[in-house]
């Protein structure tokens, strides 16, 4: 057996072994109560069921918390993408005294835990009045985030400085260098930081449970959390379902994004030029 075989087969075992999770997931949510507790385990059920992803539906309110996912989630989207790539835009394309220093200041607060920043942002928003509103889940993402800032830093660096040059001998406002030049070149960058953004806020569970407290407000994620902990002994056959319903959009996206996926990862180590 050559070489490249050998890799092949490495890569298929690594492949299983990492599908093996998601694989149990969509055996337990097709099998009945009886033959998931039942002593005699068998990975292909007996008889297939879907009553795991009805009583999932009903129970989760998932249409509800969907919509409320998606709403936060745009507003995410939208806010990183704009605010980190105008951020990014003065860090690599503008000079301007103490540049590298407030990069440097930002890129450190990516060395934060979440659970620091939670604390006092829990504070200030139970001061403002937003505490059990979905402003606390939009707002600090509309000045952008220090990863997205640093990934499309890295993007704008590879741009030829020659074309903002001749724009501005031609009498272009940064405004509309940033606008007319940078943005459309940048559009895959751009693509990778909406994906990841998008991907974050579908599946983070910790500031929803910080700052949500109605019911009608709760994110898929939350809803799917007070879902397992109502139960008193748990009912692994609607909670596998009801997280293989979460998670199928997350793989449909991945399935037609992942060569954005694995550009974001290359373009966070571009060199400066």
């Amino acid at each position: 057996m050559n070489k490249k075989a050998l890799t092949h087969l490495a890569l298929i075992l690594a492949s299983l072994i990492l599908l093996a999770p998601l694989i149990g997931m969509l055996s337990t949510s097709l099998k009945t109560s009886a033959e998931i507790y039942s002593q005699n385990f068998s990975l292909i059920p007996q008889r297939l069921s879907f009553e795991n992803f009805i009583q999932a539906w009903q129970k989760v309110n998932f249409l509800k918390a969907s919509l409320n996912t998606l709403y936060i989630a745009f507003f995410n989207v939208l806010g990183v993408v704009i605010a980190s790539s105008m951020a990014a835009y003065a860090f690599s394309a503008l000079e301007w005294k103490g540049r590298e220093i407030y990069f440097a200041a930002t890129i450190a607060i990516m060395m934060l835990p979440d659970m620091v920043i939670a604390v006092p942002q829990f504070i200030l928003f139970k001061e403002l009045g937003w505490y059990g509103t979905m402003l606390p889940l939009i707002a600090p993402y509309l000045c952008g985030l220090p990863f997205y800032i640093f990934l499309l830093r890295q993007f704008f660096l590879s741009i030829p400085k020659d074309l903002a040059d001749s724009a501005r001998l031609d009498g272009a406002s940064e405004w509309i260098i940033y606008q007319e030049i940078y943005l459309p070149l940048s559009k895959p960058a751009l693509l990778i930081v909406a994906l990841f953004q998008f991907l974050i806020c579908w599946n983070d569970l910790l500031k929803p449970s910080i700052f949500l407290i109605d019911k009608e407000s709760y994110t898929l994620s939350l809803a799917l959390s007070q879902f397992q902990s109502k139960l008193g002994g748990v009912d692994w056959g609607t909670l596998m379902a009801a997280s293989l319903i979460m998670i199928i959009p997350v793989l449909v996206l991945f399935f037609f994004c992942q060569k954005y996926f694995v550009k974001g990862v290359a373009m966070s180590g571009l060199k400066e030029s």
